[in-house]
């Protein structure tokens, strides 16, 4: 009798909540960098920056090597990671007036009914932050308190961003508490203090920290014990910042004794606007560009113990492949009433696939689908033959191919040797106008974003 009651006895504790807590959801943080370039930290190969928290990083989680933004743009590429979706999926490939960035006082913004990483991690009771820039919209209905996130500190817009009517305001969850900190070089201690604060107050139950850093946005602006820090100048000085912000992070989830239970991604929303300093290399190109260095993005990830430490992997991913990922580990569900383009890569990460996760992945300039990636394989299928990659098309089409694991630095057009790839990306390229549109031509798939009649920036009450 007493064998057969053991048996039973085990087999209800490994089904019993008991057991379940003891394989408690992650915490996650993911850090999004601004205009931060493919080589601008020492995983990627920078000489000019000295990085050796996110070094340290690498060697304890895994470099993503062909892990790309979906725009080259800050507006859309945020849109992507929040809702694991391409731009002109949820119509935030351009703002009201056809631009590619929204500006302050905009009418347009990320639809609410849109499902964010905040919202499926709030069904499995996180805690949400937002800390940084968020640039999805400045309406109440689009800030981060109405995209599932608690709690939200920062700047609405680009640092760039500063007018007279509306000038670049620091907001805690819909409030001004400070009408212009565009100078402020003050801004990345302020995050990281933040930062810090949120996840001592969330240490004893799964929390999510969404932190997208203003640097290294123009106008430079380091603080005063980093300034001269490095050999690049204000932008080096400010990417060496982003490093002891990291560090900071680090330091608290290990004296939290959290570290082993944490998930923690480092990326960038687009490549650098700079491509003769080197920040890009051995990349092609800069952000506002479909050239590899415009949307080609250094990508970290760790969490002992579940991601193998001092690996890497060249599988095609993207930033829209979170929120299925994030989805996936914390046991929440992605929303089966839409189109999701991520994938969950979570068996990249833990190095039990190399596989990539998807056939083809799309490089979208603003309404312009540009080209076409398919394994090692890019295709440019529409550009702008005065200002490459920038604009609009004037009606000349280029097909140019290359293999991206022999020349990265797109160099070598090789579309006449290879018709049968050229033929196979066309088809993969005619999909995507189908379904997200191209130039004058809307796709079946396409999704409305959120609109008022009225704008409601985030302005100072006197």
């Amino acid at each position: 009798m007493k064998k057969q009651i053991l048996p039973c006895l085990l087999a209800y504790l490994l089904a019993s909540p008991f057991a379940q807590a003891v394989e408690r959801a992650p915490n996650i943080i993911v850090v999004f960098c601004d205009d931060l370039g493919y080589a601008d930290i020492g995983p990627f190969g920078s000489k000019t920056h000295a990085t050796p928290v996110l070094d340290q990083m690498a060697g304890e989680g895994m470099r993503l090597t062909d892990f790309y933004s979906t725009c080259s743009v800050c507006t859309p590429s945020r849109s992507s990671l929040m809702t694991g979706c391409y731009p002109r999926r949820v119509n935030m490939h351009v703002d009201e007036k056809n631009l590619c960035v929204l500006f302050p006082a905009a009418r347009k913004g990320l639809n609410p009914s849109e499902v964010t990483i905040a919202e499926v991690l709030k069904e499995q009771d996180y805690a949400t932050m937002c800390i940084g820039k968020w640039h999805l919209g400045d309406h109440p209905d689009f800030m981060p308190t109405s995209q599932g996130f608690d709690h939200y500190f920062g700047i609405p817009y680009s640092n760039d961003m500063n007018r007279k009517q509306v000038p670049l305001p620091l907001v805690r969850d819909l409030t001004v508490i400070k009408d212009s900190v565009q100078q402020d070089t003050t801004i990345t201690a302020q995050y990281t203090a933040e930062a810090v604060k949120f996840i001592k107050a969330n240490s004893k139950n799964p929390f999510f920290l969404y932190l997208p850093h203003t640097a290294v946005h123009l106008p430079l602006v380091p603080g005063k014990k980093f300034k001269g820090a490095s050999k690049d100048g204000p932008y080096g000085d400010w990417v060496q910042e982003i490093d002891w912000s990291m560090g900071e992070l680090f330091k608290t989830l290990k004296a939290e004794g959290i570290d082993g239970d944490t998930l923690v991604l480092f990326t960038s929303d687009n490549g650098s606007a700079r491509e003769k300093q080197g920040s890009n290399l051995p990349l092609r190109g800069r952000k506002g560009r479909t050239d590899e260095g415009g949307m080609r993005v250094p990508c970290v990830v760790r969490w002992p113990g579940k991601i193998p430490a001092g690996t890497s992997t060249g599988a095609l991913t993207s930033t829209i492949d979170l929120l299925p990922t994030l989805s996936a580990i914390s046991g929440g569900k992605i929303p089966a009433d839409r189109i999701i383009d991520g994938k969950n890569i979570w068996p990249i990460l833990t190095g039990k696939s190399k596989a990539h996760p998807r056939d083809a992945f799309y490089y979208y300039q603003m309404d312009q689908l540009q080209a076409v990636r398919s394994g090692d394989w890019k295709l440019f299928v529409a550009m702008d033959s005065k200002k490459r990659n920038w604009g609009k098309p004037d009606g000349k089409k280029e097909l140019k191919l290359f293999n991206l694991a022999k020349d990265i630095h797109e160099d070598q057009n090789v579309a006449s040797g290879n018709p049968k790839v050229v033929k196979q990306l066309l088809a993969y390229a005619e999909d995507a106008r189908k379904d997200l549109g191209d130039v004058g031509r809307p796709g079946k798939g396409q999704r409305k974003a959120g609109w008022v009649e009225k704008a409601s920036p985030r302005l100072l009450k006197k």
